[in-house]
């Protein structure tokens, strides 16, 4: 910070080579390092200071239109008659409290809960936002900003994101009441098969929207008050980058490539498109849609990521 405040016009790069002039046998930092440090104390002029996120939650919105916010959660897992595990995916309109989706599924893989949605997706339209905790599949503690692959493609189809703070059930409150009603209704005793338990979670999903009055709706029933969105789903739109350098595909195995530079980015994003611009003397930034997530140095190969972009509410398009 000192050498910045003596060289204001020095880029991470000159600094860098500064210090390595006058402390030889110091363990220098990437450029990427040092730039995102002079980010993160406002002495770069473009980007405000940010730092590496935590999970720790996102605001929580009190929406009152259907499909404005979707709450997902699995229930907790339990044993059938035939000693298989259930996993059952649960989704629910918040305004409406209209059952969406009770899908018993052998685990809590991503590859499923994928073909789920989009099966959701298609019968019922896009949601604008989806309220989740901060598990697998919707989330992952090891990747840039706690995202998963399904999340990023979540973000990809416009779907904002919330999630509740770790530990906090409560926050997907309306979610976790219906939760135990499902819990009595279908799992005590549990079904033979994931077939048999199938049909009971579909008995269910009839009798909760369609008969059942609810006291927080005054005493209506979800399915009166609950309809399909009106923003259909087409598949990923594209996206562009025309204010950036490079436009470059994620590799499967997480990957930037970059002048003959393999950069080890995150598999979450892998084969989405991300913008590149250089922004000193091999720095560069790393944009996902309309947000700025990463610095790398081609030198070191190292991305420093910046502060969640995502928070504290995380947004779509």
């Amino acid at each position: 910070m000192n050498l910045k405040k003596e060289f204001p016009t020095w880029g991470a790069p000159k600094l860098r080579e500064r210090l390595h002039t006058h402390y030889p046998d110091l363990a220098l930092p990437a450029k990427s390092t040092v730039h995102a440090l002079l980010d993160r104390h406002g002495l770069v002029k473009k980007k405000r200071g940010r730092r590496h996120p935590k999970l720790t939650g996102t605001n929580l919105s009190d929406l009152k239109e259907p499909n404005a916010l979707w709450c997902v959660d699995y229930k907790g897992e339990f044993m059938l008659g035939n000693k298989q595990y259930c996993y059952p995916l649960t989704v629910t309109d918040y305004a409406s409290r209209f059952l969406i989706c009770c899908e018993g599924l052998e685990s809590t893989r991503e590859a499923q809960a994928f073909t789920v949605f989009e099966q959701l997706f298609k019968e019922y339209g896009l949601p604008g936002s989806i309220r989740s905790d901060n598990g697998v599949p919707f989330a992952c503690a090891n990747a840039l900003y706690g995202l998963s692959s399904l999340s990023v493609w979540w973000l990809r189809l416009g779907i904002g994101i919330e999630r509740i703070k770790p530990g906090n059930p409560q926050q997907n409150g309306r979610h976790e009441r219906m939760h135990l009603t499902l819990k009595q209704a279908t799992t005590k005793p549990p079904a033979k098969t994931l077939l048999q338990q199938q049909d009971k979670f579909e008995d269910f999903i009839y009798e909760y929207n369609y008969e059942r009055p609810h006291q927080a709706l005054e005493m209506k029933k979800p399915a009166q008050l609950y309809t399909p969105s009106t923003r259909q789903y087409e598949g990923l739109p594209d996206v562009s980058y025309p204010f950036h350098d490079k436009t470059v595909t994620v590799t499967n195995c997480g990957r930037i490539c970059l002048d003959g530079k393999k950069i080890h980015f995150s598999t979450v994003f892998a084969g989405h498109d991300v913008g590149l611009r250089q922004v000193e003397d091999d720095v560069w930034l790393v944009s996902f849609m309309d947000y700025d997530i990463a610095y790398f140095d081609i030198e070191s190969s190292r991305v420093q990521a910046l502060e969640n972009p995502f928070g504290p509410k995380v947004l779509g398009m």
